[in-house]
């Protein structure tokens, strides 16, 4: 059952919250990390991106590049950027967009449930990417970027949730990409209480974003555990920060592919052959937004295409009944020879916050196809996670992005 505990938070002031918080720091290259922090200097990202504060010659995995981000967050804590809770608290964290807001609770989750599958996970970890973080968060002595972790939606969270939206939030704050986020406290003993416990008969909570993070904190647990042999499992380093959102008010996004050439096929031979496992049918100029499973817009040469999975294609797999993995198996990988999409120079990804525009924007510049995805539902996610198995990379696309900044979790 999962462990989801108050904590003792580093927070920014409230007068500051909104020029804090910064979208996640692996959204930014190293130049857009740069001119973020330019335009505002309390932005995280001058702590989560340290090699900001740096020449660019500067390797941004140096050691000195983390000691600076941990002297930079030493030295905001001193100058009352940050405030330290003073006592073991829950938050809720909203966040609205476009007219719909989805609530989380702000906690720390235990690693050992992490280790123990009662935290599940759908995509494999990069070590070089793990690395990072734990350098980050080990020399940083503490978690400055939130795991956004997913739960079947229990009706006592909820209304412990709704009843403290009635008090007056701590932070309240429309970001400049038109997202408002919204932050209450819950320091109320007997609603702790309540919420803790309610979490314990939570069964399975998945990792939706965040995977790399969520690692790579673990890892720093670990390592602090054979630091101290005689830990209790009680200290800070056993857990982690995370936000947690009940499933039926999270909405994931089309992750779509754009594609650099036809495998050296003409148009016509490569519409044969794609119509072998699909039924292709002409759209016209109007952009093609796929709207059931099974079903995909692809635009080539000023066309769009409707795609639709023949049955004898489809799967009741977790996995392989995927549309992700219905266009890998059945036309990436055999008609156009991508086979591994984690290192193919060839293929290309498009969050569906861009539009369909763009994709027909990639594909008349750099690239030659592209292809609209119907989003993979919050069910699919579940299912592969409780089955053990693993998402092909790129499946799923989260909108809002949480906000890094606005929690952080100290260690020690």
């Amino acid at each position: 059952m999962a462990v989801i505990k108050p904590f003792d938070a580093v927070r920014p002031r409230g007068d500051v919250a909104h020029r804090v918080a910064a979208l996640p720091y692996d959204v930014y290259n190293r130049q857009e990390a740069l001119e973020e922090v330019e335009k505002e200097p309390l932005s995280f990202l001058s702590i989560d991106r340290a090699e900001t504060q740096f020449p660019m010659d500067v390797n941004p995995y140096d050691q000195k590049v983390y000691e600076k981000a941990r002297n930079s967050l030493r030295t905001m804590i001193n100058k009352g950027v940050f405030i330290k809770e003073g006592q073991s608290c829950y938050y809720i964290y909203e966040l609205t967009m476009n007219g719909r807001s989805q609530t989380g609770l702000v906690g720390c989750a235990a690693i050992d449930d992490y280790l123990q599958d009662v935290i599940k996970k759908h995509e494999k970890t990069r070590e070089d990417k793990e690395i990072d973080r734990i350098n980050h968060v080990d020399i940083c002595d503490a978690q400055t970027g939130p795991i956004f972790l997913a739960y079947r939606s229990q009706k006592a969270i909820n209304e412990a949730v709704k009843a403290t939206k009635n008090n007056t939030p701590l932070y309240d704050f429309t970001a400049p990409d038109g997202v408002r986020h919204q932050v209450w406290k819950i320091d109320e003993p007997n609603t702790i209480n309540t919420i803790y416990h309610e979490f314990k008969k939570v069964e399975s909570v998945y990792i939706a974003d965040g995977h790399h993070r969520t690692a790579s904190a673990v890892k720093v647990g670990l390592k602090r555990r054979s630091e101290h042999p005689s830990y209790t499992g009680e200290e800070e380093f056993n857990f982690f920060l995370s936000v947690l959102f009940p499933h039926d008010q999270l909405m994931i996004l089309d992750y779509n592919r754009v594609v650099k050439d036809l495998n050296g096929q003409s148009k016509e031979e490569f519409l044969q052959k794609t119509a072998k496992s699909f039924i292709v049918e002409e759209i016209g100029e109007e952009p093609y937004k796929p709207m059931e499973k099974g079903t995909f817009g692809m635009y080539l040469e000023g066309v769009w295409y409707k795609l639709t999975a023949k049955e004898e294609i489809c799967s009741v797999d977790p996995v392989d009944g995927l549309d992700v993995a219905l266009l890998q198996n059945h036309l990436l990988t055999p008609v156009l020879d991508i086979k591994d999409i984690r290192t193919d120079k060839r293929i290309d990804f498009v969050g569906g916050i861009r539009g369909l525009k763009e994709l027909e924007k990639r594909a008349n510049s750099d690239m030659k196809l592209a292809f609209a995805m119907f989003p993979t539902s919050i069910d699919e996610l579940f299912n592969v996670s409780d089955a053990g198995l693993l998402m092909p990379p790129k499946s799923t696309w989260f909108e809002p992005k949480l906000r890094s900044g606005l929690f952080i979790h100290e260690l020690s």
